[in-house]
Protein backbone atom coordinates (compact mmCIF):
# COMPACT_ATOMS: atom_id res chain seq x y z
CA UNK A 1 0.00 0.00 0.00
CA UNK A 2 1.13 3.32 -0.95
CA UNK A 3 1.82 6.43 2.09
CA UNK A 4 -0.91 8.30 1.17
CA UNK A 5 -3.40 5.05 1.16
CA UNK A 6 -2.05 3.99 4.76
CA UNK A 7 -2.51 7.83 6.27
CA UNK A 8 -6.28 7.12 4.71
CA UNK A 9 -6.41 3.57 6.53
CA UNK A 10 -5.09 5.03 9.90
CA UNK A 11 -7.18 7.82 9.47
CA UNK A 12 -10.53 5.38 8.99
CA UNK A 13 -8.98 3.37 12.07
CA UNK A 14 -9.75 6.76 14.10
CA UNK A 15 -13.34 6.85 13.26
CA UNK A 16 -13.63 3.48 14.94
CA UNK A 17 -11.85 4.61 17.62
CA UNK A 18 -13.50 7.70 18.28
CA UNK A 19 -16.82 5.51 18.53
CA UNK A 20 -15.67 3.05 21.10
CA UNK A 21 -14.01 5.43 23.20
CA UNK A 22 -17.03 7.44 24.10
CA UNK A 23 -18.39 4.30 24.58
CA UNK A 24 -21.35 4.40 21.55
CA UNK A 25 -23.43 2.01 19.72
CA UNK A 26 -22.63 1.17 15.92
CA UNK A 27 -24.00 4.03 14.00
CA UNK A 28 -23.65 3.09 10.62
CA UNK A 29 -21.67 1.94 7.82
CA UNK A 30 -19.74 5.19 7.22
CA UNK A 31 -17.44 3.26 10.10
CA UNK A 32 -16.32 0.69 7.83
CA UNK A 33 -17.49 -2.10 9.98
CA UNK A 34 -20.95 -3.84 10.16
CA UNK A 35 -22.83 -3.89 13.22
CA UNK A 36 -21.81 -6.94 14.47
CA UNK A 37 -18.27 -6.61 13.81
CA UNK A 38 -18.57 -3.27 15.91
CA UNK A 39 -19.95 -5.13 18.53
CA UNK A 40 -16.82 -7.95 18.45
CA UNK A 41 -14.96 -4.85 19.07
CA UNK A 42 -16.74 -3.81 21.40
CA UNK A 43 -17.20 -6.66 23.54
CA UNK A 44 -12.84 -6.59 23.66
CA UNK A 45 -13.13 -3.11 24.76
CA UNK A 46 -15.23 -3.86 27.70
CA UNK A 47 -13.95 -7.23 28.83
CA UNK A 48 -10.00 -5.92 28.92
CA UNK A 49 -10.51 -5.76 33.09
CA UNK A 50 -11.11 -9.87 32.46
CA UNK A 51 -7.57 -10.18 31.12
CA UNK A 52 -5.97 -7.58 33.03
CA UNK A 53 -7.26 -6.31 36.51
CA UNK A 54 -5.79 -2.57 35.35
CA UNK A 55 -7.46 -2.16 32.32
CA UNK A 56 -10.47 -0.68 33.82
CA UNK A 57 -13.16 -0.01 31.19
CA UNK A 58 -12.97 3.50 31.14
CA UNK A 59 -9.26 3.87 30.94
CA UNK A 60 -9.77 1.51 27.89
CA UNK A 61 -11.64 4.01 26.20
CA UNK A 62 -9.61 6.72 26.97
CA UNK A 63 -6.73 5.54 25.55
CA UNK A 64 -8.98 4.96 22.32
CA UNK A 65 -10.26 8.44 22.72
CA UNK A 66 -6.99 9.48 22.45
CA UNK A 67 -6.06 7.63 19.44
CA UNK A 68 -8.99 8.62 17.67
CA UNK A 69 -8.20 12.28 18.29
CA UNK A 70 -4.52 11.77 16.63
CA UNK A 71 -5.60 9.64 14.07
CA UNK A 72 -7.05 12.25 12.04
CA UNK A 73 -6.38 12.76 8.56
CA UNK A 74 -5.20 16.18 8.87
CA UNK A 75 -3.05 15.49 12.59
CA UNK A 76 -1.09 12.55 10.64
CA UNK A 77 -0.57 14.00 7.55
CA UNK A 78 1.33 17.42 9.86
CA UNK A 79 3.00 14.32 11.61
CA UNK A 80 4.78 12.98 8.15
CA UNK A 81 6.04 16.25 6.75
CA UNK A 82 9.79 15.86 6.79
CA UNK A 83 10.18 12.56 7.04
CA UNK A 84 11.34 10.54 4.50
CA UNK A 85 8.39 6.77 3.54
CA UNK A 86 11.38 4.12 2.78
CA UNK A 87 10.23 2.63 -0.71
CA UNK A 88 12.84 -0.55 0.32
CA UNK A 89 11.13 -1.86 3.88
CA UNK A 90 13.17 -2.79 6.59
CA UNK A 91 11.12 -4.97 9.21
CA UNK A 92 11.36 -3.53 12.32
CA UNK A 93 10.66 -5.35 15.23
CA UNK A 94 8.86 -3.66 17.79
CA UNK A 95 8.69 -5.07 21.50
CA UNK A 96 5.82 -3.73 23.00
CA UNK A 97 5.20 -2.45 26.61
CA UNK A 98 1.94 -3.87 28.14
CA UNK A 99 1.45 -1.07 31.79
CA UNK A 100 -1.29 1.12 29.78
CA UNK A 101 -3.65 -0.22 26.92
CA UNK A 102 -2.21 0.39 23.35
CA UNK A 103 0.91 2.21 25.10
CA UNK A 104 3.08 0.42 22.31
CA UNK A 105 0.52 2.11 18.87
CA UNK A 106 3.03 4.85 18.84
CA UNK A 107 5.56 2.52 17.45
CA UNK A 108 3.53 0.22 14.88
CA UNK A 109 2.19 3.21 13.59
CA UNK A 110 5.61 4.77 13.04
CA UNK A 111 7.09 1.74 11.71
CA UNK A 112 4.19 0.94 9.18
CA UNK A 113 3.95 5.15 7.83
CA UNK A 114 7.93 5.29 7.93
CA UNK A 115 7.48 2.52 5.05
CA UNK A 116 8.43 -0.41 6.86
CA UNK A 117 7.08 -3.68 8.32
CA UNK A 118 6.55 -3.90 11.60
CA UNK A 119 7.01 -7.49 13.52
CA UNK A 120 5.78 -7.21 16.70
CA UNK A 121 6.10 -9.26 20.08
CA UNK A 122 2.86 -8.09 22.02
CA UNK A 123 3.15 -7.67 25.87
CA UNK A 124 1.45 -10.58 27.85
CA UNK A 125 -0.52 -7.86 29.35
CA UNK A 126 -1.75 -5.89 26.43
CA UNK A 127 -2.28 -8.69 23.51
CA UNK A 128 -6.20 -8.33 22.63
CA UNK A 129 -7.09 -4.60 21.73
CA UNK A 130 -4.47 -4.22 19.11
CA UNK A 131 -4.74 -7.80 17.14
CA UNK A 132 -8.49 -6.80 17.16
CA UNK A 133 -8.13 -3.43 15.23
CA UNK A 134 -5.91 -4.79 12.97
CA UNK A 135 -7.94 -8.05 11.78
CA UNK A 136 -10.52 -5.28 11.29
CA UNK A 137 -7.72 -2.39 9.02
CA UNK A 138 -6.80 -6.57 7.41
CA UNK A 139 -10.82 -6.94 6.29
CA UNK A 140 -10.86 -3.52 4.61
CA UNK A 141 -8.18 -4.63 2.43
CA UNK A 142 -6.59 -7.76 2.39
CA UNK A 143 -3.01 -6.05 1.21
CA UNK A 144 -2.67 -4.55 4.84
CA UNK A 145 -1.44 -7.79 6.49
CA UNK A 146 1.53 -7.13 4.01
CA UNK A 147 3.12 -4.35 6.26
CA UNK A 148 3.28 -6.38 10.20
CA UNK A 149 3.14 -8.97 11.67
CA UNK A 150 2.17 -10.16 15.23
CA UNK A 151 4.13 -12.99 16.66
CA UNK A 152 3.95 -14.65 20.78
CA UNK A 153 7.67 -16.26 19.90
CA UNK A 154 10.78 -15.86 17.91
CA UNK A 155 10.87 -12.86 15.40
CA UNK A 156 12.94 -14.29 13.33
CA UNK A 157 15.45 -11.98 10.84
CA UNK A 158 14.97 -8.36 11.69
CA UNK A 159 16.86 -5.47 10.38
CA UNK A 160 16.19 -3.05 13.55
CA UNK A 161 14.47 -3.14 16.95
CA UNK A 162 12.41 -0.92 19.44
CA UNK A 163 11.79 -2.49 22.77
CA UNK A 164 10.43 -0.94 25.45
CA UNK A 165 10.59 -2.75 28.86
CA UNK A 166 12.49 -2.20 32.88
CA UNK A 167 15.85 -1.30 33.83
CA UNK A 168 17.15 -4.96 33.74
CA UNK A 169 15.05 -5.62 30.86
CA UNK A 170 17.08 -3.32 28.62
CA UNK A 171 20.22 -5.05 29.48
CA UNK A 172 19.03 -8.43 28.34
CA UNK A 173 17.83 -5.81 24.78
CA UNK A 174 21.57 -5.08 24.73
CA UNK A 175 22.92 -8.21 25.04
CA UNK A 176 20.09 -10.36 22.76
CA UNK A 177 19.62 -7.44 20.27
CA UNK A 178 22.27 -4.98 20.66
CA UNK A 179 23.97 -5.51 17.32
CA UNK A 180 21.79 -3.67 15.38
CA UNK A 181 20.37 -0.78 15.03
CA UNK A 182 17.95 -0.20 18.09
CA UNK A 183 15.37 2.01 20.39
CA UNK A 184 16.13 0.71 23.85
CA UNK A 185 13.94 2.07 26.70
CA UNK A 186 13.82 1.80 30.17
CA UNK A 187 11.94 3.50 33.22
CA UNK A 188 11.01 6.80 33.47
CA UNK A 189 9.12 8.74 35.31
CA UNK A 190 7.35 12.23 35.13
CA UNK A 191 7.24 14.84 37.67
CA UNK A 192 5.35 18.46 38.71
CA UNK A 193 6.67 21.70 39.24
CA UNK A 194 4.47 23.43 41.73
CA UNK A 195 4.74 27.57 42.73
CA UNK A 196 1.90 27.52 44.93
CA UNK A 197 -0.37 29.65 42.31
CA UNK A 198 -1.92 27.13 40.86
CA UNK A 199 -5.81 27.36 40.29
CA UNK A 200 -8.40 25.20 41.34
CA UNK A 201 -8.47 23.58 37.84
CA UNK A 202 -4.68 23.09 37.72
CA UNK A 203 -4.83 21.17 40.75
CA UNK A 204 -7.32 18.75 39.20
CA UNK A 205 -5.98 18.49 36.40
CA UNK A 206 -2.75 17.58 38.19
CA UNK A 207 -4.38 15.08 39.91
CA UNK A 208 -5.19 13.68 36.37
CA UNK A 209 -1.22 14.05 35.48
CA UNK A 210 -0.88 11.47 38.09
CA UNK A 211 -4.26 9.02 38.76
CA UNK A 212 -4.97 8.47 34.84
CA UNK A 213 -4.35 4.88 33.98
CA UNK A 214 -3.68 4.17 37.72
CA UNK A 215 -0.37 5.78 37.56
CA UNK A 216 1.56 3.01 35.80
CA UNK A 217 2.74 4.90 32.61
CA UNK A 218 5.93 6.90 32.43
CA UNK A 219 3.89 10.21 31.68
CA UNK A 220 2.38 9.75 35.11
CA UNK A 221 3.57 12.34 37.80
CA UNK A 222 5.00 10.39 40.68
CA UNK A 223 6.95 13.26 42.22
CA UNK A 224 5.98 16.65 43.21
CA UNK A 225 8.66 19.82 43.59
CA UNK A 226 7.17 21.83 46.20
CA UNK A 227 8.24 25.76 47.15
CA UNK A 228 9.17 26.06 50.44
CA UNK A 229 6.37 26.68 52.61
CA UNK A 230 3.89 25.11 50.56
CA UNK A 231 -0.03 24.38 52.22
CA UNK A 232 -0.19 20.65 51.18
CA UNK A 233 -3.97 20.70 51.46
CA UNK A 234 -4.30 22.24 48.79
CA UNK A 235 -2.93 19.23 46.66
CA UNK A 236 -4.88 17.22 48.53
CA UNK A 237 -8.22 19.06 47.91
CA UNK A 238 -7.36 19.25 43.96
CA UNK A 239 -6.83 15.31 43.77
CA UNK A 240 -10.01 14.14 46.06
CA UNK A 241 -12.11 13.33 42.73
CA UNK A 242 -10.07 10.17 42.31
CA UNK A 243 -10.51 9.27 46.19
CA UNK A 244 -12.72 5.96 44.13
CA UNK A 245 -9.14 5.16 42.55
CA UNK A 246 -8.46 2.97 46.05
CA UNK A 247 -11.90 0.81 44.87
CA UNK A 248 -9.93 -0.37 42.43
CA UNK A 249 -8.81 -4.12 43.84
CA UNK A 250 -5.11 -3.99 42.35
CA UNK A 251 -4.41 -0.26 43.51
CA UNK A 252 -6.62 -0.88 46.45
CA UNK A 253 -3.63 -3.84 47.30
CA UNK A 254 -0.78 -1.38 46.32
CA UNK A 255 -1.82 1.37 48.65
CA UNK A 256 -2.69 -0.91 51.33
CA UNK A 257 0.75 -2.59 51.24
CA UNK A 258 2.91 0.11 50.98
CA UNK A 259 1.60 1.71 53.70
CA UNK A 260 2.05 -0.95 55.94
CA UNK A 261 5.79 -1.47 54.75
CA UNK A 262 6.74 2.36 55.18
CA UNK A 263 4.29 2.38 58.81
CA UNK A 264 6.64 -0.72 59.89
CA UNK A 265 9.96 1.07 58.80
CA UNK A 266 8.38 4.03 60.65
CA UNK A 267 8.59 6.20 57.56
CA UNK A 268 7.01 9.17 57.72
CA UNK A 269 3.71 9.52 55.60
CA UNK A 270 1.08 11.88 54.60
CA UNK A 271 -2.08 9.82 53.85
CA UNK A 272 -5.32 10.95 52.75
CA UNK A 273 -6.83 7.23 52.49
CA UNK A 274 -6.28 6.61 48.68
CA UNK A 275 -2.47 7.94 47.56
CA UNK A 276 0.16 8.19 49.89
CA UNK A 277 3.05 10.91 49.97
CA UNK A 278 6.32 10.90 51.38
CA UNK A 279 9.45 13.53 51.43
CA UNK A 280 12.30 12.94 49.92
CA UNK A 281 14.42 13.33 46.56
CA UNK A 282 14.27 9.85 45.13
CA UNK A 283 12.72 10.38 41.51
CA UNK A 284 10.94 6.49 41.52
CA UNK A 285 7.89 6.19 43.99
CA UNK A 286 6.27 3.05 44.97
CA UNK A 287 2.69 2.70 43.02
CA UNK A 288 -0.11 4.50 45.26
CA UNK A 289 2.67 6.80 46.60
CA UNK A 290 4.10 10.38 45.52
CA UNK A 291 6.72 11.57 46.16
CA UNK A 292 7.72 15.42 46.94
CA UNK A 293 10.55 17.73 47.90
CA UNK A 294 10.75 21.45 48.85
CA UNK A 295 13.33 23.96 46.88
CA UNK A 296 13.76 27.39 47.24
CA UNK A 297 14.61 28.62 43.76
CA UNK A 298 14.58 28.29 40.31
CA UNK A 299 18.15 27.08 40.25
CA UNK A 300 17.73 24.61 42.55
CA UNK A 301 14.59 23.07 40.20
CA UNK A 302 16.87 23.52 37.47
CA UNK A 303 19.81 21.65 38.90
CA UNK A 304 17.37 18.59 40.01
CA UNK A 305 15.79 18.30 36.40
CA UNK A 306 19.17 18.16 35.08
CA UNK A 307 20.48 15.75 37.39
CA UNK A 308 17.83 13.78 36.67
CA UNK A 309 17.34 14.52 33.04
CA UNK A 310 17.70 10.53 31.70
CA UNK A 311 14.88 9.22 34.22
CA UNK A 312 12.14 12.19 33.32
CA UNK A 313 9.84 11.48 30.79
CA UNK A 314 7.57 15.04 31.20
CA UNK A 315 7.65 17.93 33.33
CA UNK A 316 4.02 19.42 34.64
CA UNK A 317 3.90 23.02 35.35
CA UNK A 318 3.80 26.92 35.11
CA UNK A 319 6.57 27.27 32.19
CA UNK A 320 6.50 23.21 31.58
CA UNK A 321 4.03 21.36 29.97
CA UNK A 322 0.42 22.30 31.16
CA UNK A 323 -1.34 20.75 34.22
CA UNK A 324 -3.64 17.70 32.77
CA UNK A 325 -1.61 17.18 29.46
CA UNK A 326 0.87 14.33 30.37
CA UNK A 327 -1.36 11.41 29.24
CA UNK A 328 -2.69 13.00 26.16
CA UNK A 329 1.01 13.20 24.46
CA UNK A 330 0.79 14.02 20.34
CA UNK A 331 2.23 12.58 17.33
CA UNK A 332 5.86 13.62 18.18
CA UNK A 333 5.91 13.50 21.82
CA UNK A 334 8.50 11.00 21.38
CA UNK A 335 9.29 8.55 24.44
CA UNK A 336 12.63 9.18 25.80
CA UNK A 337 12.93 12.46 23.30
CA UNK A 338 14.11 10.20 20.98
CA UNK A 339 12.32 11.05 17.57
CA UNK A 340 11.38 7.47 15.96
CA UNK A 341 10.43 8.68 12.74
CA UNK A 342 14.00 10.26 12.02
CA UNK A 343 15.76 7.13 13.59
CA UNK A 344 13.34 5.01 11.30
CA UNK A 345 14.42 6.67 7.91
CA UNK A 346 18.32 6.18 8.68
CA UNK A 347 18.15 2.73 9.41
Amino acid sequence: MKKEELVDFFAQLGKVCAQLGKGEEWSDFSLGVTKEEYEKLQYVVNRQFVYNGWFSKENVQKSLFDWSVLLRDEKITDWLKGYSFNSSPKKVSIIMAGNIPMVGFHDFASVILSGNIAVCKLSSEDNTIIPALLDMMVSWNPDFANHFLLTAGKMGKVDAIIATGSNNSVQHFDQYFGHLPHIFRKNRVSIAVLDGNETDEEMEALGDDIFTYFGLGCRNVSHLLLPEGYKIDKFFEGIFKHKDIVYNKKYGNNYDYNKAIFLMNKHALLDNNFVLLKETEDLHSPLAMVYHHTYKNQDEIDKYLNAHQKDIQVVIGHNYLPFGQAQTPSWTDYADNVDTMKWLGNI
